[in-house]
């Protein structure tokens, strides 16, 4: 066998676990309750942070990470990033508990179409034909939405426009900093008022944590909460892993599999409604990122060489 056949196949392998993952993580969500969006988005924080740094000690990498966040340009940087990151989590988490898994699932259809827009009103990219025409089918579907439904879809454009500025920040530090060292250096940020947050709740008595409480009754809640963090790790171990692997288009394609297993998971797993313009503009957002996929992968169609970093990854 080839070897870059084989470094292809288990780039495959990788990235697809990792969307996998991202695309089943509302019903993991759902098995953290009754602890409230933000108590889960805290523990998130603490043990992603703690899973990351035990992976950096282990690799040998942990005296570098410390060196790239003493910059203090790039920490700034990530910084910001790290507001965008726990932003989303947050609006993830309350999209779960809220029952609106299905508009989480449209806020990721929508990332890459905001991430164009982003290109264009901040890095002052010009966008192919095809992808301004992708643009405008999207905002057509978006409207229907809002029309028919009578509401905006704030929880998908939320979930769209915050990580699309956490994929922002993430080109505008580049090849600086790894996947790993960077979200140990955004978890870094977040950690301190994380756990004066969890602190409070539990001098409060407000905690879920150390509970035996759980969907059902279910034990093991505690164990729950602290495996949140190996559950945010493993997927963007695997996401780096191919995007150093596999070409942009193969990327680009196979992120859709998060998106399309968490509006399965909303629809037949959840059982949430899908009203007609729900349909519809879903239908126009579908079409959109067929059109914006087709333009990426002519655009991309030259020889691949594996990339230095991994792109940004997912929330």
């Amino acid at each position: 066998m080839d070897v870059s056949e084989a470094l292809d196949r288990r780039g495959l392998a990788a990235a697809l676990g990792a969307f996998g993952l991202w695309g089943v993580f509302p019903l993991f969500i759902g098995l953290l309750a009754p602890a409230n969006p933000v108590e889960i988005s805290a523990h998130r924080v603490v043990w992603t942070f703690a899973t990351c740094l035990l992976v950096l000690a282990v690799v040998g990498t942990l005296r570098r990470t410390w060196t790239t966040a003493s910059d203090r340009r790039l920490l700034g940087r990530l910084a910001l990033g790290a507001v965008f990151l726990a932003s989303n989590w947050l609006i993830f988490v309350i999209a779960v508990e809220i029952d609106r898994v299905v508009d989480a699932s449209l806020g990721y259809f929508l990332n890459p179409l905001v991430s164009a827009g982003l290109a264009v009103v901040v890095l002052r990219e010009r966008l192919r034909p095809a992808q301004w025409v992708a643009l405008g089918i999207a905002g057509v579907g978006i409207v229907v939405m809002a029309v028919g439904l009578g509401t905006v879809p704030w929880i998908a454009l939320a979930l769209a426009a915050t990580f699309g500025m956490y994929g922002l920040t993430k080109k505008q530090v580049g090849g600086r900093v790894t996947a790993l060292s960077g979200l140990s250096i955004e978890t870094a940020v977040l950690l301190l008022p994380a756990l004066v947050y969890l602190v409070v709740l539990q001098v409060s008595g407000a905690s879920t944590f150390g509970a035996d409480v759980g969907v059902g009754g279910m034990p093991g809640h505690s164990l729950l909460l602290v495996s949140s963090g190996f559950v945010s790790a493993v997927p963007l171990v695997l996401f780096a892993a191919a995007a150093r692997r596999l070409p942009l288009a193969t990327v680009a394609m196979t992120q859709f599999v998060a998106p399309v297993l968490q509006f399965l998971a909303g629809v037949v797993v959840l059982g949430e409604q899908m009203s007609a313009p729900r349909w519809v503009g879903f239908g126009f957002v579908w079409v959109a990122l067929v059109v914006l996929s087709v333009d990426i992968v002519r655009s991309t169609r030259r020889p691949f060489r594996p990339s230095a970093e991994p792109e940004p990854t997912p929330a």
